[in-house]
């Protein structure tokens, strides 16, 4: 048994880290205890552990007197003497009280209390070690599952990512190995926990911290980011120098840079944009590569108005509406995307314009000339020249009389022009 508790001793006191003393202490509490039940109760007990030898014995002050009237507080005179030759009456001796199976006992107190102790000191040590690691980036494998959480081992320690913290897009195999980002610390009612996260925009902001020197030493700086884990991510940068281009230096070479960041989110797409106080040119850049008619701000009600053109529309504002939420998130301003119709509201009014003209050339009513304009017979020498009667007859649903009548209509209108030209 003295053996086993030495060779624990130096085990824990190297692998794990806890001192002796630590380990020690707790172990001669627990004795003490399970010393006062074997024992009684002895006046002044105490336990010794022998740090080298590991021999454990149990020791009681007790009170030198004629007669034992109390067994566990007195001793016998002749008795003090064995221990004390000139100990005297009234006075007060250690005597070692060590019970005949406290060897069995002492072996597995001594073992539950060395355990709880190693977890309390690793819970500690935890603590301690990751207190001000909050906002890093840290390594470690997919030890088990917890439910919809996941356990990870990061060597010493463990740490769990809850569900809310994951990719939902992600799969993870128990040894798998994993990079996240400490959210937190907290030492709670079960003790310290270190709280991990690979859906956190700050986990992007890392990444790009470790990958970007730019931006590692200052010359670049990450202004806003925006993501939905899994799916898309925009980051906007600045630079005060301008001999630098933010973008680029973030891009990297052929694209080295961004090409490692997207490959540590799997290929979760990454825009990167370049930041401007200006926010109708921030907003610009966001929306790329969809193309902008016009940008309308309302800075009391931090809102923008986007206009793009029928084509546009759908990459304007994204997948599910994902592209114009990330801008929003970006910028901190409500975005609103819309179709333009300017441009069909002057084809319109062009159209009303030469369905008004027909109207009068042709003595219909302005509903027939609609008609014709929309069909494609959007002149007087439209019709008169490359049209046949019965190709009114079939756009106006007339019988050919009706239509012979307007296309003769059209022929002496257009033959008037040419005798004025």
């Amino acid at each position: 048994m003295n053996s086993d508790i030495l060779a624990g001793l130096d085990f824990f006191e190297r692998e794990k880290g806890i001192k002796r003393e630590v380990l020690l202490e707790a172990i001669n509490n627990a004795l003490l205890s399970a010393a006062r039940k074997a024992v009684g109760p002895a006046k002044d007990l105490r336990v010794e552990i022998d740090p080298k030898s590991g021999e454990i014995k149990a020791y009681a002050k007790l009170t030198v007197v004629e007669k034992v009237a109390n067994k566990h507080d007195e001793i016998r005179f002749e008795l003090a003497r064995k221990f004390q030759s000139d100990i005297q009456l009234g006075a007060e001796i250690e005597v070692p009280v060590t019970p005949k199976d406290f060897g069995r006992i002492a072996a597995q107190t001594a073992k539950q209390a060395m355990m709880q102790r190693i977890r309390q000191a690793e819970k500690e040590n935890m603590y301690d070690e990751f207190k001000d690691r909050a906002g890093e980036v840290v390594t470690g494998s997919v030890k088990r599952f917890d439910r919809s959480d996941v356990v990870v081992d990061l060597g010493k320690f463990e740490a769990l990512m809850p569900n809310r913290e994951r990719v939902q897009t992600e799969d993870y195999n128990i040894g798998d190995r994993v990079r996240a980002y400490v959210v937190a610390v907290e030492n709670g009612a079960r003790g310290p926990e270190i709280i991990l996260s690979r859906s956190h925009p700050n986990f992007v902001r890392r990444l790009f911290e470790m990958e970007v020197s730019e931006i590692n030493d200052g010359t670049v700086e990450i202004k806003g980011i925006a993501r939905e884990a899994g799916y898309r991510t925009k980051i906007a940068v600045f630079s005060a120098n301008e001999k630098v281009d933010p973008v680029g230096a973030c891009v990297g070479m052929r694209g080295s840079r961004v090409k490692n960041i997207v490959r540590e989110l799997n290929n979760e797409k990454v825009d990167i944009i370049r930041w401007s106080a200006d926010m109708k040119e921030l907003v610009l850049e966001a929306l790329k590569p969809a193309k902008v008619k016009s940008v309308t701000l309302d800075p009391l009600k931090k809102a923008v108005v986007i206009k793009v053109d029928e084509d546009q529309l759908s990459l304007a504002i994204g997948k599910r509406g994902q592209n114009a939420r990330l801008t929003s998130r970006l910028t901190g301003w409500d975005i609103n995307i819309e179709q333009d119709k300017s441009a069909e509201k002057i084809f319109e009014g062009k159209k009303e314009s030469a369905a008004q003209s027909f109207a009068e050339a042709l003595n219909v009513t302005p509903e027939v000339a609609a008609k014709l304009v929309t069909a494609g017979m959007n002149s007087v020498e439209v019709i008169a020249t490359g049209s046949e009667p019965q190709d009114i007859a079939d756009t106006l649903g007339l019988d050919l009389a009706a239509a012979s009548v307007i296309h003769e209509s059209a022929v002496k209108e257009h033959e008037k022009s040419l005798a004025a030209k």
